[in-house]
């Protein structure tokens, strides 16, 4: 599978260490190892930062071709806090050096010559007006590409009305059972709220094929041709849950490019997105063969 992911990358800054971090960037380096071709555009500064990221994409087997490096801007970061059940909360600086990001005419057609099937973004970046535009570009010159939107709502840097542009340009939707409340709330007040609902609600009105619904160490939901369909997670103990939505969306891309049975990829996606949160940073090292070892120990109930 041939994948174009553009957004954030950024160091994740933890009060003892920093791992280099970012949703697309997690997303792109979990994809390229399950086997898959990630072209990631992306931006740092030209400073410390900027080149041990680019050094760690190499570690990491992705390509940097198309990141752009900007003299006189510091590479971004994000400062994290994790509570007591492992969950992150984050404050970015913005504008970032990745707004906006810039493909150049060469790497336009570089990125045609790819033939990608899918186009990978998020919520954040494309609060900068020429991130967006950005996307909707390599949509339209992209005959036949899908969109995964993987929503990763950050206070202070989404909005509802882009929220639901991005929606309507999506194949596959993947958002956690926090988020769909919050939409919920936001169009339909005073209704009562279920997962079913939102899905049903979210799906007509913006036409996706897919919603994916993460509920951390309880599984996922998936709503699929009418119908919704819940998969128990893996009891793992967590160090953080930084990057493990990322490592699941990821996963589940990759077996639905396969072919695989929902049976298969949901399980799957649950297993890796439980890997990832019982190490630390956003892209630890782990392998396929760990995670059908997870799933041969069964899902809990």
């Amino acid at each position: 599978m041939r994948i174009i992911a553009l957004g954030e990358m950024l160091w994740d800054v933890f009060p003892e260490k920093e791992f280099l971090g970012g949703a697309p960037l997690n997303f792109s380096a979990a994809s390229q190892r399950l086997g898959n071709d990630v072209a990631f555009i992306t931006a740092v500064g030209d400073d410390e930062r900027g080149r041990a990221a680019l050094a760690s994409m190499t570690a990491l087997g992705l390509q940097t071709d198309f990141v752009r490096v900007v003299r006189g801007a510091p590479t971004a970061t994000a400062v994290l806090t994790i509570d007591k059940t492992g969950s992150a909360s984050y404050v970015f600086k913005r504008p970032a050096v990745f707004d906006p990001l810039i493909v150049n005419e060469t790497q336009s057609d570089r990125l045609a010559e790819l033939q990608p099937q899918w186009v990978y973004f998020g919520s954040l970046t494309q609060t900068d007006s020429g991130n967006e535009k950005l996307v909707q570009k390599l949509i339209q010159s992209l005959p036949g590409v899908r969109c995964f939107y993987d929503m990763n709502l950050r206070d202070g840097h989404w909005n509802l009305a882009l929220v639901e542009r991005l929606s309507a340009m999506a194949s596959i939707l993947k958002l956690n059972d926090d988020e769909a409340k919050l939409l919920f709330g936001l169009t339909c007040a005073g209704e009562e709220f279920t997962l079913e609902s939102f899905c049903r609600l979210w799906s007509s009105r913006h036409t996706i094929d897919m919603i994916c619904i993460t509920q951390g160490g309880e599984g996922c939901a998936i709503f699929h041709e009418g119908r919704l369909r819940r998969f128990n997670g893996y009891a793992v103990k967590v160090v953080d849950t930084v990057g493990a939505g990322d490592a699941f969306a990821a996963a589940f891309l990759h077996g639905f490019a396969l072919g695989w049975p929902m049976e298969r990829i949901a399980p799957f996606a649950n297993a890796l997105g439980a890997l990832v949160a019982s190490r630390a940073g956003a892209t630890p090292p782990w392998t396929v063969e760990e995670c059908l070892q997870l799933m041969a120990g069964g899902a809990q109930s």
